[in-house]
């Protein structure tokens, strides 16, 4: 898949890109189901709410058949690879859920900013691409972008560790308020199977979910293989070590899993 000019040239404005309904209706219930599968189960790679309902399942494309199709589909890592300018290898794979009543906040951050402290990584030359497998309300928990803020490079921050079972590099609220009152503050919504795409350094959050409607989201982190990570302080579930680039898959890879699946039922 290739993005157009204007794609690039708002990307490249506004840090992100919101591309509605990628992938079929058929393609995001396998990955739901499969996730939901994931989620019950007791593996060190799910980390849970103080609620007991799961947060985020790490590395799934290392241990479940659709997310190992996901992880390598041309729809999420041509564009990337485009925007990154080289081929790119699997650098954090987590599918993110925000349960009904109980998901808890994502606070305000920039991803690079956490790659860089606790990975090594050397640049900004990595990002996020992120499919969503539930319908995204202004009601259940969407991400929150600051458009435009990736250009201030990487923000001072803070270690979080205690607001949130997930320990993460925090902006402070005087950085927030001042980046958002240049940039406003948007929140992508849409249908499931829609896609958005986000630079590395953009700064983004996500509110808690005390709606009735679960939001779950898979995130894609690629980072360029010349910029491999060089600290490894991390379990290599949360930030991978090996750094073969990907190959794409064909773009049919999920309907062909639906099909085997429904001959094995």
């Amino acid at each position: 898949m290739k993005l157009t000019q204007d794609q690039l040239t708002a990307f490249e404005k506004d840090g992100y890109l919101f591309l509605p309904e990628m992938f079929t209706e058929q393609e995001t219930a396998v990955l739901r189901r499969h996730a939901a599968q994931i989620y019950a189960t007791d593996r060190e790679e799910v980390w849970r709410e103080s609620s007991g309902v799961a947060r985020t399942a790490f590395a799934a494309h290392t241990y479940d058949e659709a997310h190992k199709r996901l992880g390598a589909h041309p729809r999420l890592v041509e564009p990337v690879m485009d925007l990154l300018g080289g081929e790119v290898y699997m650098h954090q794979y987590k599918i993110n859920a925000k349960a009904a009543f109980d998901g808890e906040v994502w606070q305000w951050h920039q991803d690079f900013g956490t790659w860089h402290r606790d990975d090594g990584m050397p640049e900004p030359k990595a990002m996020n691409i992120a499919l969503f497998l539930d319908e995204v309300t202004p009601a259940n928990g969407p991400l929150l972008f600051i458009p435009g803020s990736h250009v201030e490079g990487t923000l001072e921050a803070g270690h979080d560790l205690a607001t949130t079972s997930y320990p993460l590099w925090t902006l402070s609220k005087a950085e927030v308020k001042r980046l958002a009152e240049r940039g406003g503050c948007v929140a992508p919504v849409g249908k499931p199977g829609s896609v958005v795409m986000f630079h590395g350094n953009l700064v983004h959050a996500s509110p808690p979910n005390i709606s009735p409607f679960d939001r779950t989201i898979v995130y894609l982190s690629l980072n360029r293989v010349d910029n491999h990570i060089t600290d490894f302080k991390r379990a290599e579930w949360i930030a991978h070590r090996d750094f073969t680039p990907i190959s794409p898959l064909s773009d049919d890879c999920l309907t062909d899993l639906v099909a085997d699946e429904a001959k094995a039922a």
